[in-house]
């Protein structure tokens, strides 16, 4: 179960609701907001109180109610694609004073208030902010063809990059996402404001984000969502752990008419490369959301969404020249040309046997997994007292995904059995993925002035592995099951708030005070690994028969996790902060903010931050911050392992990987897990002339104590009692002697490979964002154009080798590989620039978008030189250098047409990736071709000369830049009412 906690403060606030009684209200103000142009209602506008922490939203037809004191104040009304205006209003105690405004169309985004980044309570504009801010609305992220909210920021934020992973395990169904270049796990995500918790899946496979723990954002409906906030500016000495990179927060929406909308699409593609054409990736969407006013007390908003994405298949045809028998060699006394007459015979008989038996040499599922999503998010604030509201946000959502792992042919005898699967099989790994969350809270305001916000928080995340088109090898031939229970990961986390802020005027005047914020956070984190059933994991019968004690024990494609993985694991931390925020008249903002916090796991550690805007001239402000942050070791870190099959050139091997308390890691001369520390700096450039506007700002973030996921350790070949990996290897599975049926004997050992998470990297990340916009009107009609653009570059500067390895170069490289160090600084695009246009005429709207997905590189893990300067050798040759491959950047191209039936119907078609772009394909080795029989040794078929697994490959898994899908179309209908 993922309710692991009863939080003591849960009852506390519960007991003020029901205590809660209908009062007296005090005076305010009122009114309806409509559209200029069309003089229709507005739902979902902001009114904000300046210089309070009050406001409420527009409902459906455009009303809005706020209770005041009697007294003068300012009105801010702020919406997504419309210009922000102020209005002043006196409240005196004869009643409600009425303020109705029209809003006209401004600049998409630039304008809306951003509550990300700052505790005080001015409105302000992302322009106006100290650090750079992107404001994402609901009318943009549903302007394309994406359906999910990593694939909708990816396309609309420069700095942020995350893309579906394929043939990774669960990292299939959770995407990786990043934050100027940095890690999924140093972006603090916020949903309204309160830390989100993160995913029960680490992710082990060779995907970017390799040994991380994310959040996953897809698990809320985009249908919920009014705006996503994006900070891109470290920002942990205000917000804790993981805001390193910067804070993604994701406003809910609040009173909103019912609207539904329903859309279907999929792949219209063709690849040069593999040269055919599809048409999966069948998707099929449906999203509901309504906000209901409770008279002039509150509101409850709730968005739901379903979501059923089929799979998508990009792979190559495998290029082993044998599917039923292991490859010949050639004879001692053999010529080359005899050989290759008796290897045709063979393929003949071989290529014979598959097309009668429907085998395909198309044999993979190398792209998006199968998914169904189904979720829910609501989201309330309900008025207690003239002082006082209480608030609720809850969320469930449930995944169901099937992935593909490798294929195993029927040549691979210790992998397969052929009485089930006389040609080879393809393991599927299904996941059953619950996320849950709720957050419930008061806050008002005492005395003169003060604000207070009390909440708890509380978020879980299981995973929920089924194994099925599988077997355990090891098992008696003919009696495996072909589908297992491989076990569970779960993620726990509860959050508690409180938080106090005023703001003290300076001389009276409106443009000069002090905010001063404080508070205290209290957290705790628990995660869990339940093992699997027996057969998913075990070697032979339960009772310790060994029936084929040469093959791979488990589940193939996922071996489940053992009793001795299990894990249950806690910890809590204790975190107070203080925040001060001086607006020094209409030119001048200066901010500090401090965090000290505590874990019971690592001990303490403390963040500053000071920020600053000056305005230069009218409407051009320099902007600057200098912060150090940090990133707690999460617990996934310090507690995963298991034990499991990966290919590496396609040679299956059973890797171990060990969590940082287990003495295997000790012997490695490695510590216990330290948290990762920052320093940042930014400076900005902000304007605005007229309807044009920009930003431009550029950083440098350095890290040290960098957690990894280590390359992996390969036992030495030859004896397998000598070696540094060996020796330790032994410690926990010690070497076998087999008698081998010709009599001879053979060393035997389970565990080929061990890995683990150390500090063992620094990196500096060094970039620049710009963000472009212009809105120009041919009369009736708007024209919308945007350029946003990220340019950034990390480098790894300095590796921590244990002294135990720093006198074995080869291990000492098996730390951080050259692949490993790629992932860090070439993986994601060092470059992204966005160019978009809408223009709006009549009922029709059209958007278009071109995205630039720059460049990346990879690094294979065989360095073509070895440590001596002299050419690495694979089967009979050098190394080739092609597989140190950079992939060239990429111009992606949506296009969205858009009909308003009526005002409140509304018709769409689209696509993304109008032009059918591909990536570049991967180097292929000209020996891995199925149609090389050669026996010379320099010459023969070899799968160990490129990254393609075999042909199976085209395109890259290990670096993506906007995936290998093709072209996407859709049409979506909504309607509003």
């Amino acid at each position: 179960m993922l309710l692991h906690y009863k939080p003591g403060r849960w009852g506390a606030v519960a007991l003020l609701w029901l205590l809660s009684v209908a009062v007296g209200f005090a005076q305010g103000v009122q009114g309806r907001v409509t559209d200029t142009k069309t003089n229709s209602s507005l739902p979902g506008v902001t009114v904000f109180v300046v210089g309070t922490n009050t406001g409420a939203s527009t409902d459906a037809d455009g009303n809005y109610t706020i209770r005041l004191n009697p007294g003068t104040y300012t009105l801010r009304f702020s919406f997504v694609g419309y210009d922000n205006i102020e209005r002043p209003v006196t409240v005196t105690e004869s009643g409600n004073a009425t303020v109705n405004v029209s809003l006209g169309e401004g600049l998409a985004s630039l304008d809306e208030v951003v509550v990300i980044g700052s505790r005080a309570a001015t409105a302000r504009s992302n322009i106006q902010t100290p650090v750079p801010v992107d404001v994402i609305g609901a009318k943009e992220m549903r302007s394309y063809a994406q359906t999910d909210v990593t694939q909708i920021l990816n396309f609309i934020a420069p700095s942020f990059s995350s893309n579906r992973q394929a043939v990774s395990d669960g990292t299939d169904h959770i995407d990786p996402a990043s934050l100027r270049g940095l890690g999924p796990d140093q972006v603090l995500v916020l949903v309204n404001g309160k830390r989100r918790h993160n995913t029960a899946l680490v992710n082990i496979n060779g995907t970017f984000g390799r040994g991380t723990v994310g959040t996953d954002m897809n698990a809320i409906p985009v249908a919920a969502i009014e705006r996503i906030e994006v900070l891109r500016d470290g920002a942990a000495a205000q917000y804790g752990s993981d805001a390193i990179a910067g804070v993604i927060n994701i406003v809910l929406k609040k009173n909103t008419p019912w609207s539904v909308s329903a859309q279907y699409g999929q792949s219209a593609s063709h690849s040069n490369e593999l040269n055919k054409s599809f048409t999966d990736g069948k998707t099929v969407q449906v999203d509901l959301s309504k906000g209901f006013q409770i008279g002039q007390k509150g509101f409850v908003s709730f968005g739901a969404q379903y979501l059923d994405r089929g799979a998508t298949n990009r792979g190559g045809i495998d290029t082993r020249p044998l599917l039923y028998s292991t490859l010949p060699t050639r004879g001692a006394t053999e010529t080359d040309a005899d050989f290759q007459v008796r290897y045709a015979a063979l393929k003949t008989t071989d290529d014979a046997k598959a097309q009668a038996a429907g085998l395909d040499r198309n044999n993979m599922r190398v792209g998006n997994a199968q998914l169904r999503n189904i979720g829910f998010m609501a989201n309330g604030q309900f008025a207690v007292s003239p002082q006082t509201d209480v608030y609720f946000q809850t969320g469930l959502t449930n995944k169901l995904g099937t992935g593909a792992a490798f294929y195993r042919l029927p040549s691979q005898a210790t992998q397969s059995d052929l009485t089930l699967y006389p040609n080879g099989f393809l393991p599927l790994i299904n996941t059953n993925v619950y996320d849950i969350s709720g957050s419930v809270g008061a806050k008002g305001q005492f005395g003169t002035g003060w604000r207070w916000d009390l909440s708890n928080t509380y978020g879980g995340n299981s995973i929920r592995f089924d194994i099925s088109n599988t077997l355990n090898a090891s098992l008696p031939l003919g009696t495996s099951p072909s589908s297992f229970y491989a076990g569970t990961l779960q993620f726990a986390q509860n959050t508690s708030n409180l938080d106090i802020s005023r703001r003290f005027a300076l001389g009276g005047s409106t443009s000069r005070g002090i905010n001063t914020a404080f508070g205290v956070e209290h957290r705790i984190d628990n995660f869990r690994i339940t093992p699997g059933e027996e057969l998913s994991y075990s070697r032979g019968f339960p009772d310790g028969q060994n029936f084929r004690g040469n093959n791979a024990a488990g589940a193939q494609g996922f071996p489940g996790y053992k009793p001795s993985n299990a894990v249950n694991k806690s910890r809590n931390n204790t975190g107070v902060y203080a925040d001060v925020e001086a607006e020094l008249g209409p030119r001048l903002l200066l901010e500090a903010a401090g965090r000290y916090e505590n874990y019971s796991d690592f001990g303490p550690n403390f963040s500053y931050k000071a920020t600053g805007r000056l305005s230069l001239i009218e409407d051009l402000a320099l902007r600057g911050a200098v912060a150090t942050g940090f990133r707690a070791p999460s617990l996934h870190q310090r507690y995963f392992n298991s034990e499991s099959t990966q290919f590496v050139n396609s040679v299956p091997r059973q890797v171990l990987t060990v969590n940082n308390d287990s003495p295997i890691v000790g012997l490695f001369g490695v510590g216990s897990l330290r948290p990762e520390l920052s320093k940042s700096y930014s400076l900005g450039l902000t304007g605005k002339r007229g309807s044009f506007s920009f930003t431009v700002d550029a950083y440098q973030i350095d890290i040290t104590n960098r957690i990894v996921f280590s390359s992996q350790f390969n036992r030495e070949s030859g004896n397998l009692n000598v070696g540094t990996v060996n020796q330790i290897l032994n410690t926990v599975d010690p070497v076998q002697v087999i008698t081998q049926p010709t009599g001879t004997t053979a060393q035997v050992a389970n565990i080929n490979t061990v890995q683990f998470f150390t500090n063992a990297i620094n990196t500096t990340t060094r970039g620049i964002d710009i963000v472009l916009n212009e809105r120009i009107r041919f009369g009736a009609n708007t024209l919308t154009l945007s350029v946003a653009a990220n340019f950034n570059k990390t480098l790894v500067t300095n590796i921590a080798v244990p002294t135990e390895l720093s006198s074995n170069t080869a291990v000492a490289n098996s730390l951080f590989d050259r692949q490993e160090r790629s992932r860090f600084e070439s993986s994601v695009p060092r470059s992204k620039i966005n160019l978009s246009a809408g223009y709006a005429f009549g009922r029709w709207n059209v958007f278009a978008r071109s995205v630039r997905f720059g460049e990346v590189t990879y690094l294979s893990p065989t360095s073509p030189y070895l440590p001596n300067g002299n050419r690495t050798q694979v089967a009979g040759q050098d190394y080739p250098f092609e597989n140190d491959q950079t992939f060239s950047a990429k111009w992606i191209t949506d296009l969205t047409v858009s009909y308003n039936v009526t005002k409140a119907a509304q018709l769409q078609v689209g696509a993304n990736n109008l032009f059918d772009v591909y990536p570049d394909r991967l180097y292929i080795n000209p020996r891995n071709n199925a149609s090389n029989l050669s026996g010379l040794a320099s010459q023969s078929y070899s799968g160990a000369l490129d990254n393609t697994s075999n042909g199976r490959f085209v395109y890259s898994r290990a670096v993506q830049q906007f995936g290998f899908n093709g072209r996407f179309v859709f049409a979506r209908a909504s309607y509003s009412f």
